[in-house]
Order: structure tokens, then C-alpha cells, then sequence
């Protein structure tokens, strides 16, 4: 019974599951998807008429929406940062303009939800108009955040089909240097990655974008569509976070 209980705590999977929630990162992404389905499972039980089991589901949404709104609350500064460091690079005018207007936008989307953590733990008052208000705002600039996120993709999408078709066209015919053959094979091996992660990051995007857009009610959806889309996002940012902490798993 101990071997069997032993070989459960002690396997691989949960070292690595222990490895990913130990970062705050981890966390969060775990704490986003429990957030996300509750909000989908709370919309399904309301629509069947289950009061009781959605307020439940509805009571995990909301603690673990302002649990994160905790978490996060030095944010605003490494995006700030990351602002910064854009602005100082060399990188293509396009994305860099996009990544220093989507890391300002994420820099006041967060500030004023720790405005909006605040007034929710009663550490602040706010009178009810300027708490909508301020709800509204920080909206606002995730949306901003998002669409600057897409347009950077769309750039950077741009930009590396450019340099892969430019890789391609430079190919030798006939007798081929083995050295120049593999740093050219590095490259695409590169590049395919890169445009894959871009790629990633794009479907992210797409599915998170309608969390502000229905906040702020500039689409209508329901609560179990914008819960799926939240889900969606989350699990992916959670199996990058997994990836980027553990690794890929070498399939032989």
C-alpha cells in the first residue's frame, strides 16, 4: 500500500503539476480556468433552471475572479517595463509600436483593476457611478490590450512568411555546402516555430477578446459562450505555461 501510495505522490506528472502551480504564473492560469468553467457551468445550470447549483458555481467564479485581481497587483509595473524595453529595441516599426501600445494598454487595464480589487474588499469607497466607471474603464483598456496583441501577430504573422519564403527562394540547386544546408534548415526550423507560437498566440487572442467586448456590452453573448471562450484561452495559456516550466514531451 505504501509502494502504491508512493509511486502516486511521488510521479513525474505531479512533481511537474507541483513545479508549474508553484510560480504565480502557474497559478494563475489554473485559478483563470477553474474561473472560466465556473462561469460556463453556472450559465448551463441557470438555463436548466437550477438556482442553487449555479449560485455556487457563480460564488467559485466571483472568489476566484478577485483572488486574482490580488495576485496580480504588482503587474501594472512589468508591463511598464516591458513598455520600456520595447521602445528600446530594434525591431520592426510596426510590431514595436504594437508592443509598446499593447504593454501600456495591459499597464491600465491592471491599475485600475486594482482599483476595482480595492473597492470590492471594501479598502476603498466608491460611490456605485465611479465603481461602474472605473469597471468600464479598466474594460476598456483590455480590449485595447487585445487588439494591439492581434495586430502585433498579424505584423509579426507578416513579417516571418516574408523571411521563410525569402529562406526558401535562397535554396541552392546542384552540388549544396553541408554546412550552409544546415544552418539553413536551423533557420526553418526557426522560423516554423516562431510563426507556430504567433499562430498560438493569435487563437488566444481571439477567444479572449470577448471577455471586455461583452463587459463593456459592445457584443451580445451569453454567459456560457463568453465562459467557453475564457476556457478555451485559459487551458492554452496554461499548456504554455506548462510547456515553458516542464518542457515538451519527447514523443519517440
Amino acid at each position: 500500500m505504501a509502494t502504491v501510495a508512493s509511486q502516486v505522490v511521488l510521479h513525474p506528472y505531479v512533481s511537474q503539476s507541483l513545479k508549474c502551480g508553484s510560480s504565480n504564473v502557474g497559478r494563475d492560469k489554473l485559478y483563470r480556468t477553474v474561473q472560466y468553467f465556473s462561469r460556463f457551468v453556472a450559465w448551463y445550470l441557470l438555463s436548466r433552471g437550477n438556482k442553487a447549483g449555479a449560485a455556487r458555481w457563480t460564488a467559485l467564479k466571483s472568489h476566484l475572479a478577485l483572488g486574482r485581481k490580488l495576485m496580480r497587483l504588482g503587474k501594472p509595473v512589468e508591463h511598464l517595463q516591458a513598455a520600456l524595453r520595447a521602445a528600446q529595441s530594434t525591431s520592426e516599426i510596426g510590431e514595436q509600436v504594437a508592443t509598446i501600445a499593447r504593454q501600456l494598454a495591459y499597464f491600465g487595464y491592471l491599475t485600475y483593476d486594482a482599483v476595482v480589487w480595492a473597492n470590492a474588499v471594501k479598502f476603498i469607497a466608491l460611490k456605485p457611478s465611479t465603481a461602474e466607471r472605473v469597471l468600464k474603464t479598466s474594460n476598456r483598456y483590455w480590449l485595447a490590450g487585445i487588439l494591439f496583441s492581434i495586430t502585433h501577430g498579424l505584423l509579426k504573422t507578416g513579417r516571418l512568411a516574408r523571411e521563410a519564403k525569402k529562406l526558401r527562394n535562397s535554396e541552392t540547386w546542384g552540388e549544396k555546402d553541408l554546412s550552409d544546408e544546415a544552418q539553413r534548415e536551423v533557420k526553418q526550423l526557426a522560423l516554423a516555430n516562431l510563426r507556430a507560437d504567433t499562430r498560438y498566440q493569435f487563437i488566444i487572442d481571439l477567444c479572449d477578446i470577448w471577455i471586455p467586448a461583452s463587459n463593456l456590452g459592445l457584443v451580445n453573448v451569453n454567459d456560457g459562450f463568453v465562459g467557453l471562450a475564457g476556457l478555451i484561452s485559459s487551458l492554452m495559456g496554461l499548456r504554455a505555461q506548462w510547456i515553458a516550466i516542464n518542457g515538451k514531451k519527447n514523443r519517440n
